[in-house]
């Protein structure tokens, strides 16, 4: 008999919801056949058998939240066996100390050390909350692990909604009748969490501008064929975007900047996040070191994601560590829109759909093709005169491509 248990999902992932199992009790399963989808808080993994056999005791149901580790199902070898007895439930894990001499909580004033104000940060769970073990009280990265682990054993209460969570006053008889109610996925859960987060964290503030995109556009029209030829890959806007980020990134690094308790984090590297719109929410998969990488480069890499973004195989590493992001609400249409920052970074350029719009151009009425740029940031990190000076910077860059070549 082979257990099915939760991978390690992931850094700061502790717990993933069964979306749905691909087998039942009794199937043959052949090694390394997906068993199980699970859904957490970033993306959607499947579960492969460890095994070749017949699926035993499926442990974990449909829509149970589980814990990294815990025990999904059996496999048994051969032919359909007798399903096994449920397994023995495992105590969880002693305390540091008896409740008599239960550590005493820090100071509210006694600095934390990096790694919990780390972990902190990326649970949710606030380390003034949780006993610690060190010396005089201090809180240890043991004691957050220990906690988080706590947390997600702890049993989710039934019809008791979180003190965050909107619950609707109930419909008319006759309303209700045609309504369609569908629970929320953990990732679209985690979405509308994270983003009310920000706004309630972040002094969000966006700046606009427009970009004139003749050049950009007869640079593509010239060259997509042969580029395509020669890489693989379509030569879209996004990589002169995401280099024209960049150099602006390098000139305003404030922008490239977070908070961290009471210390600011300058980047001195470039991680851009590409938002990626799929069927069960908005990922945002993360380009690394784009400072080093060609425009087809970041072309292939954007195009890879989007592919298996929307086919859900995405990693978890491949969803973290990002210094700024860029999304594209103009392949849907938008002209106009104020992007939500992507926590825990300071900056988001929004891009938007492009139009054709009489401009001044020396004198006399042109008809150009004109693109609206969106600035959100957090005012905390970053001041007014450099949002405006990123933003500028990125409209000359994309204005005068010869810029993103030269390095200019």
């Amino acid at each position: 008999m082979t257990e099915i248990r939760v991978p390690t999902l992931g850094e700061s992932v502790t717990e993933a919801t069964i979306g749905r199992w691909f087998k039942k009790a009794g199937d043959a399963v052949a090694v390394d056949e997906p068993l199980v989808e699970l859904e957490t808080d970033k993306v959607t993994i499947e579960v492969p058998a460890p095994s070749a056999g017949t699926l035993g005791d499926i442990i974990a149901k449909d829509g149970e939240t589980v814990a990294v580790g815990a025990l999904l199902g059996q496999i048994n070898e051969g032919a359909a066996a007798k399903p096994a007895a449920a397994p023995a439930k495992v105590a969880a894990p002693a305390p540091a100390a008896t409740p008599a001499a239960a550590p005493k909580a820090p100071p509210s004033d006694m600095p934390l050390a990096p790694s919990v104000r780390k972990i902190s940060a990326e649970s949710g769970i606030d380390a003034a909350t949780v006993p610690g073990s060190g010396k005089d009280g201090r809180v240890t990265k043991g004691d957050m692990l220990a906690a988080i682990e706590k947390a997600a054993s702890a049993p989710t209460p039934v019809n008791q909604p979180a003190a965050s969570v909107q619950v609707r006053s109930p419909s008319p008889a006759d309303d209700a009748a045609r309504e369609e109610r569908v629970k929320m996925t953990r990732l679209r859960q985690t979405i509308a969490r994270r983003l009310k987060d920000v706004q309630n964290t972040a002094a969000m503030l966006t700046t606009f501008n427009e970009v004139d995109m003749t050049n950009i556009m007869a640079m593509r029209a010239q060259y997509k064929d042969v580029f395509e030829k020669k890489h693989g890959s379509k030569l879209g806007f996004m990589g002169f975007f995401t280099k024209a980020c960049v150099q602006a990134l390098k000139d305003i690094p404030a922008v490239n900047a977070e908070i961290d308790g009471t210390d600011l984090i300058y980047k001195n590297y470039y991680h851009i996040g590409v938002a990626v719109g799929t069927d069960k929410g908005l990922v945002v998969p993360v380009l690394h070191d784009c400072d080093h990488k060609s425009i087809a480069d970041i072309e292939k890499g954007i195009a890879d994601f989007g592919r298996r973004a929307r086919d859900g195989q995405l990693k978890i590493d491949e969803m973290q560590g990002g210094t700024f992001t860029i999304t594209n609400g103009g392949i849907y249409g938008s002209l106009m829109s104020t992007p939500i920052l992507n926590a825990p970074q300071s900056g988001i350029l929004g891009m938007h759909k492009i139009q054709e719009r009489p401009m001044a151009i020396g004198g006399k009425v042109e008809i150009r093709p004109m693109m609206y740029l969106a600035l959100s940031y957090d005012h905390r990190v970053i001041d007014g005169k450099e949002a405006v000076t990123f933003l500028v910077r990125v409209k000359e860059n994309l204005e005068d491509p010869a810029r993103l070549v030269l390095d200019l």
